[in-house]
């Protein structure tokens, strides 16, 4: 009896000890194998002046996209990846006003280069070397094209001066101790979809901790550029950005600092404050906002109150903004030129 026992057992541990090296190498071949994911976001917003006209496309902060009228439309992100042990790439694609305004140099060449927000290879040479080769979006600033990743729905004057995306090689090291380092050499700024000058940008990140220092030199101009954040409390953010670019040959200046408390009221509701102090002249002014016949003068003070609501996929964003300038760059209600601008927008967001 004791022998049937002992001959039984032996069995079981046996099978016991199979099974679980069957598992082992299915869980690693699992983890090996490279997958496929498709995600992206869609929005819309509405948006109205309450100092100045509505019927006047132009009024608006001059910042970067949510400055059209009424009813308005944002844009559908799309995003394909395939993500393999050492290699993958990224499709991005965007269709609507805001995916216009992000590629504003396109198309240079194909008739479809303004859908292409990035498009990338990668390859994870170790596991502290990563070397990404394409078209991607800037490593420099807070904010991003994407509306999912931003607290405020409208952007600042910070990443409406700053570059939109680079196209080039770039190498990311993980340092240890939670210092990173990248080096890159990329087509001038903006110009994603093949170089026309001959000329070459070269940028540089070092970072630590959540906190990056970057820099990018592009034709004649040089930017450098802190983004950073901390936590100081479980419920209470404070992000922080400041740049300064300036140009060879009188080329143009900008400088400007952000602040972006954010607090968490509940789990899914938040409550977000965008301060930003922003000084340039004429450099890329137009008729719409800041650097329009200023005189060299182009520093404005804008203060923007978001309210963050999630519903499961969905967030609906209601946002209050006043833009004050130096300069009476904006009109009011009687088409007298002021120097202020107080503004509304809601927006609604879902992503996947």
């Amino acid at each position: 009896m004791k022998t049937i026992i002992n001959t039984n057992f032996g069995k079981i541990l046996a099978i016991a000890i199979i099974s679980m090296v069957t598992f082992s190498a299915s869980a690693q071949e699992e983890e090996t194998t490279p997958k496929f994911s498709f995600s992206g976001s869609v929005d819309a917003y509405y948006r109205a002046n309450i100092t100045a006209p509505n019927d006047e496309e132009a009024i608006a902060p001059g910042s970067s996209f949510a400055n059209l009228p009424g009813f308005s439309l944002g844009m559908a992100n799309l995003i394909a990846a395939y993500e393999g042990e050492k290699v993958g790439f990224v499709a991005d694609l965007v269709f609507g006003p805001r995916g216009t305004d992000a590629i504003f140099a396109s198309p240079m060449y194909s008739a479809t280069g303004d859908i292409v927000n990035q498009l990338y290879v990668y390859w994870n040479v170790s596991d502290a070397v990563t070397l990404t080769f394409g078209n991607f979006n800037t490593f420099l600033g807070y904010e991003v094209i994407s509306p999912v990743a931003n607290f405020n729905y409208s952007t600042s004057y910070l990443f409406s001066y700053g570059p939109f995306s680079h196209t080039g090689l770039k190498a990311d090291f993980d340092l240890g101790n939670e210092w990173s380092a990248m080096v890159a050499v990329m087509n001038p700024t903006d110009l994603t979809e093949f170089n026309p000058t001959g000329d070459y940008a070269v940028g540089a990140q070092l970072g630590y901790s959540g906190q990056f220092l970057n820099f990018l030199y592009s034709q004649g101009g040089f930017e450098v550029d802190y983004t950073g954040g901390f936590d100081l409390s479980d419920d209470f953010f404070l992000g922080i950005n400041a740049a300064h670019f300036s140009a060879e040959d009188d080329g143009g200046s900008f400088t400007g600092a952000a602040l972006y408390p954010q607090y968490s009221v509940s789990e899914t509701f938040s409550l977000g404050l965008r301060g930003e102090y922003f000084m340039t002249g004429d450099f890329f002014g137009d008729a719409s906002g800041i650097g329009s016949d200023v005189d060299g003068d182009g520093s404005v003070l804008a203060l923007t109150l978001t309210g963050s609501a999630t519903i499961g996929n969905l967030i609906l964003k209601p946002e209050i903004r006043l833009d004050s300038s130096a300069e009476d760059a904006f009109i009011d209600t009687d088409l007298a030129p002021t120097s202020s601008l107080a503004s509304v927008l809601f927006a609604a967001i879902y992503s996947f």
